[in-house]
């Protein structure tokens, strides 16, 4: 295992939890390992890995992101590693505001919608 392989999976846990990543490590399989080693150290080793801006900076750029693309199905793993970067509601509503005006507002609705559930599951069960 390489060293930043090593680093990628340790700032992977912080983020988004152990019980998250052994869930994902359990379910990898010789199909999707490369896969999987791409984004445990290029995502997670070399991008949430650098101290040039903060995790709750990068939680807010990647949940915007994600809303923006259309790439919705990663948003509640992210709005749930919130819990751990310390980006808060509001940081995350500002997030989708730039969402709405920048790449349009259904993008955001749903989002938001997905935020709302995922919040609400988080109240439920801490």
């Amino acid at each position: 295992m390489s060293e930043r392989h090593q680093k990628g999976m340790q700032v992977r846990r912080l983020v988004l939890g152990d019980a998250h990543v052994d869930r994902a490590e359990a379910a990898k399989t010789a199909f999707d390992e490369p896969f999987q080693t791409l984004i445990t150290e290029s995502a997670w080793g070399t991008v949430w890995a650098d101290k040039t801006i903060s995790h709750r900076e990068r939680s807010m750029l990647t949940l915007a992101l994600l809303a923006a693309t259309g790439n919705f199905e990663e948003i509640p793993m992210h709005i749930r590693a919130t819990a751990r970067t310390g980006a808060s509601k509001e940081d995350i509503m500002q997030a989708f505001l730039h969402v709405a005006i920048y790449a349009g507002v259904p993008k955001a609705n749903h989002a938001i919608k997905l935020a709302k559930q995922t919040f609400s599951e988080m109240e439920e069960c801490p």
